[in-house]
């Protein structure tokens, strides 16, 4: 009987054995996988961005918020030169309409839809509209945004809720309104414009700077769960990181060194936008090298950046 215990108890410990040298085992190969692609993907990315694919998007329809003036009305105006259907919507009628009207004045087509942003039941009733009359949107630009600039303590509690409301939370019921049928088709693209302001925190900026941050983190989200809900998916997603544009929403800027700070027009930033969108980059900055500041500044001590940052003196007085 002890023989028979003792001969089982051997058994049992040659068993576990046995099964840690397989665990182990296939963490080992996991690891070399890994690797392996590891660095396959960072060769793939270096050769897509000296070499990257363009999308047509001559043809598509393409939904862009705040088009009556600044930025969205400079992609309108781009997008349709390249020959995109458009959908454009504003707060303002009549804005909206002279943009609609420009793009038509050489042959594009576009249509010009009021909303205000704030309010979720118009985004859904319009989406479900617009559905009906165009079809599939293969292309939305959340690019409608507010930008209040004074101390946090000068801010109002509606200033604040609606650079919420705009900012971050119209870009959540937008996308709730139209990406299941990106996920039914298994196509589409989503551009969000963030800011600079979503890199590093500015004075006179807080709320401003939070909803920045917040729509920095929401597509990085929904990049992962996109990822791992379906693993096939097909859906790009795109976040533009702005400096200070020329559109009157900065209101006082300032500069130590204009020549490397100047404001960045609207043409400029929708070219940079669509050339984005075009070759499905998930992140970028306008001017392209804040990017690669925003990445350094990580990993050096935050006093020091502080020191770099006061040197260059680049930032936005009180609008007040």
């Amino acid at each position: 009987m002890v023989e028979q215990t003792n001969t089982a108890s051997s058994n049992d410990s040659s068993n576990n054995n046995n099964v840690d040298i397989y665990n182990i085992a296939t963490v080992v190969v996991d690891i070399v996988l890994l690797i392996v692609k590891f660095w396959i993907a960072i060769v793939q990315s270096i050769i897509k961005s000296f070499a990257p694919h363009k999308i047509d998007v001559k043809g598509q329809t393409v939904l862009i918020t705040g088009t009556g003036h600044g930025i969205g009305k400079e992609l309108a105006l781009q997008y349709s030169a390249l020959g995109a259907k458009l959908i454009c919507w504003d707060v303002n009628e009549e804005a909206n309409q002279q943009t609609v009207k420009e793009i038509k004045a050489y042959g594009g087509e576009a249509h010009a839809y009021t909303c205000n942003v704030i309010k979720r039941e118009e985004i859904n009733a319009l989406a479900e509209q617009n559905k009906k009359e165009h079809g599939f949107i293969n292309i939305i630009v959340n690019n409608a945004g507010i930008m209040p600039c004074h101390p946090i303590l000068e801010h109002t509690e509606t200033e604040i809720r609606n650079m919420f409301d705009i900012n971050v939370l119209a870009h959540l019921w937008i996308i709730q309104a139209f990406l299941p049928d990106m996920i039914a088709r298994n196509e589409g693209q989503i551009v969000a414009l963030s800011s600079c302001a979503g890199f590093f925190g500015l004075p006179n900026l807080v709320p401003y700077c939070s909803t920045k941050f917040a729509v920095r983190g929401l597509m990085e989200a929904l990049s992962e769960e996109l990822r791992q809900k379906y693993p096939q998916n097909k859906i790009k997603l795109t976040t533009i990181y702005p400096y200070m544009v020329d559109t009157g929403l900065c209101k006082r800027p300032h500069f130590r060194f204009p020549a490397l700070f100047k404001l960045v027009k609207p043409k400029d930033a929708a070219a940079g936008i669509i050339r984005a969108q075009r070759t499905s980059v998930e992140h970028v900055s306008i001017p392209r090298e804040f990017m690669y500041i925003e990445k350094f500044s990580r990993i050096v001590p935050r006093n020091a950046m502080r020191l770099v940052s006061d040197f260059l003196d680049a930032g936005v007085h009180s609008d007040k």
